[in-house]
């Protein structure tokens, strides 16, 4: 995993074609590079967000943020207090729990 100005890129390496190919993740934005080297691919990373950010200011439009893993979900007060207390017959947070339980459906 690579990461620019909070901006992550996944590679994979094509070996017939010998080159590195990456994309930043976590956008609905394609932002894509590639590089023959560890240094050319680092370079090219940088540069490709940079120029998305530039083309997003010449265009006056807010550049899509990177996923932060942060949402908030509204509940009721009962459910609440329900789930902290079921979090907590776990031995875990209600945050550990409620995680636990989306990544079991994920």
């Amino acid at each position: 995993m690579m990461t620019y100005k909070n901006y992550n890129g996944s590679v994979s390496y094509d070996d017939a074609a010998e080159i590195f190919h990456g994309e930043v993740i976590g956008l609905n934005d394609v932002i894509t590079f590639q590089g023959r080297s560890v240094t050319e691919l680092k370079r090219a990373f940088r540069e490709s967000v940079d120029d998305y950010l530039a083309f997003c200011r010449e265009r006056k439009e807010q550049p899509e943020k990177p996923i932060s893993g942060t949402f908030t979900l509204r509940v009721s007060p009962d459910l609440h207090r329900r789930l902290i207390a079921i979090a907590k017959s776990h031995g875990q947070s209600l945050n550990g729990f409620v995680t636990a339980q989306l990544a079991q459906v994920a």
